[in-house]
């Protein structure tokens, strides 16, 4: 099994957060799952939701291989699922959780990723993103700075995102921002709450 040590780092400080925004929802979408640990780990930890993977291209056949083994039956099959797609393989959800993607992905896919899930939450549904951020057009950590330089080195479209920028793109599609959680290794849990 392909293994992410940041994965593996970060999985318990996240879910001791997923546990309190969690306790009553019952319904998961988790954007870019990747290796499948987060999903895997969370599915087995959150045993009364049901955990829905997805992921694109080559990611999605790497997520899929992960996930041929047995898994809990609360944790869903993979979906492939890319967020600038005008119609997503899932129609609904109480909560979409996504971990260190974007700043992978373009600001454009970014945008697509918050209207997408905009349209998917029922009102009172949360978004949990996790993830590097800066505040003020600074960045909160010289480890933070340095990452996206390598981010940027391999692809001007990436790069660690500004809060004030996302949260913009939130509220203009009726999130409001319910949380801004600082976490281990510089990073953050932003949590919005459709409207």
């Amino acid at each position: 099994m392909t293994c992410s040590p940041a994965c593996e780092r970060n999985k318990r400080p996240i879910l001791e957060r997923l546990q309190v925004w969690l306790a009553e929802v019952c319904s998961v979408v988790e954007i870019g799952s990747g290796t499948g640990q987060h999903a895997l780990y969370f599915a087995e930890q959150l045993p009364w939701l049901r955990w829905q993977p997805t992921d694109t291209g080559e990611y999605f056949r790497m997520l899929a291989r992960q996930l041929e083994q047995a898994r809990p039956a609360n944790l869903c099959a993979p979906l492939e699922l890319d967020v600038r797609s005008p119609v997503w393989p899932v129609r609904s959800a109480d909560a979409v959780f996504t971990a260190n993607t974007l700043h992978y992905m373009s600001k454009g896919a970014n945008e697509a990723l918050v209207a997408g899930c905009a349209e998917l939450l029922p009102p009172g549904g949360l978004l949990l993103v996790y993830g590097p951020f800066r505040y003020g057009g600074a960045f909160t950590a010289p480890s933070n700075a340095r990452f996206d330089e390598w981010l940027k080195a391999s692809d001007l479209q990436r790069g660690v995102r500004d809060f004030e920028w996302l949260e913009a793109v939130a509220a203009a599609q009726g999130l409001h921002l319910r949380d801004d959680v600082a976490m281990p290794a510089n990073n953050q849990l932003l949590i919005w709450q459709r409207a």
